[in-house]
């Protein structure tokens, strides 16, 4: 039997985040149910920070974020990891006002964003079709490097001598003499304080330890990598749809990233793509430009775990000892790790968050919000 401060259930960027902010000042255990770290949602990510992904509520989250990102503290990282890349929100003749509100909503946060005309459009957006005339274009967006950030994470666990156990899927958690223990390929770990920072896998954790779910539910997400005829610029922005149909971003060379946007509810597992989706990113691609699909070359599926509000939970189960909610984080958790690792580290070490994080409020994300 192993003794830990905390110990946290899944190494996705949720968990490998708060472990990294935890490990200076608490002897911290990661159990990770996968032969490696980060292995579904978090390895599977074509992250964008940008400050419109997630909704006004979501975008202190993501803004105080930003500056970590683009450039941590020396001790964790020698580089930044944000490349910067303007992120353009379209909409098609007839759809003016979804644009309008789209940039009002974010207007009263504090977010600029430029309004495009057609003529705006087709100079940004080569071989546009002619019915895309309204457009939003965030600048300040960026491409985040997902595998650098998870590494400096965990590379900052284990100096600090933290542990990250791997292939260990947790088989049993009860709390005992007010600490937890976690029964995991056939070893006990003990810590007066359990993350339940397991995605899809959350609320299967939360019942495990006797706790009412959260009815986090995880939907598939789909993305194909299609080589295009005639070449690319790489230095096109995120083009994304009003209505939440497609994305499509450029990769290296005459490649691009493309999604449907789909959202297929489905059980936790490893997830996998369907022709039917993979097609369907083709088709909405060639309604949006005229450029030459040559292949799909490759293509993957990740799930993105929702709580019912669509925002995270991060924060104390209310009435329940030591049981710690770092989940529910949908596609903008990495886009918003710094921040909500360095609010659910003060709740844990009972500590005021630093600025910019002290401004946000961690109430609006807290579990007891859901258990009305």
């Amino acid at each position: 039997m192993n003794d830990a401060d905390v110990i946290i259930i899944g190494a996705g960027i949720a968990g490998v985040s708060l472990a990294a902010e935890l490990c200076a000042v608490l002897s911290v255990c990661v159990i990770e149910a996968e032969d490696q770290p980060a292995y579904h949602s978090t390895g599977r990510s074509n992250a964008l920070w940008h400050e419109t992904y997630g909704g006004p509520l979501v975008q202190p989250l993501t803004a105080a974020s930003r500056g970590w990102l683009d450039e941590p503290p020396s001790d964790f990282s020698e580089h930044g990891f944000l490349t910067r890349r303007p992120t353009l929100c379209l909409a098609e003749d007839g759809d003016e006002s979804d644009i309008a509100r789209f940039i009002g909503d974010f207007e009263k946060v504090g977010v600029v964003l430029d309004r495009l005309d057609a003529r705006q459009l087709q100079t940004m957006i080569p071989g546009l079709h002619a019915n895309w005339i309204h457009g939003a274009l965030e600048r300040n967006s960026a491409d985040i490097d997902v595998a650098a950030y998870h590494g400096a994470c965990v590379k900052k666990l284990r100096r600090a001598g933290g542990t990250v156990l791997t292939a260990s899927r947790v088989e049993g958690l009860s709390h005992q003499n007010r600490k937890w223990q976690v029964q995991a390929r056939s070893q006990t770990v003990c810590a007066p304080i359990v993350v339940n920072a397991a995605g899809a896998w959350a609320d299967d954790v939360a019942k495990m330890a006797g706790v009412l779910p959260m009815s986090i539910t995880p939907y598939r997400r789909t993305i194909a990598q299609v080589r295009i005829g005639g070449g690319i610029d790489r230095n096109l922005p995120m083009v994304t749809h009003i209505r939440g149909t497609f994305y499509f971003k450029p990769d290296t060379g005459n490649r691009i990233w493309v999604s449907p946007h789909d959202e297929a509810a489905t059980p936790p597992c490893d997830a996998a793509p369907e022709e039917l989706d993979i097609a369907i990113a083709v088709d909405r691609l060639q309604h949006v430009v005229d450029w030459r699909v040559e292949a799909v070359e490759h293509a993957w599926a990740g799930l993105r775990s929702f709580a019912p509000d669509r925002l995270p939970v991060f924060g104390f189960e209310p009435g329940v000892d030591g049981f710690f909610w770092c989940a529910g984080q949908g596609g903008f958790g990495i886009q918003t790790a710094p921040a909500i690792a360095k609010l659910s580290a003060a709740q844990i070490l009972e500590k005021c968050p630093a600025e910019p994080f002290a401004d946000i409020n961690a109430a609006l994300y807290a579990p007891g919000r859901l258990r009305n």
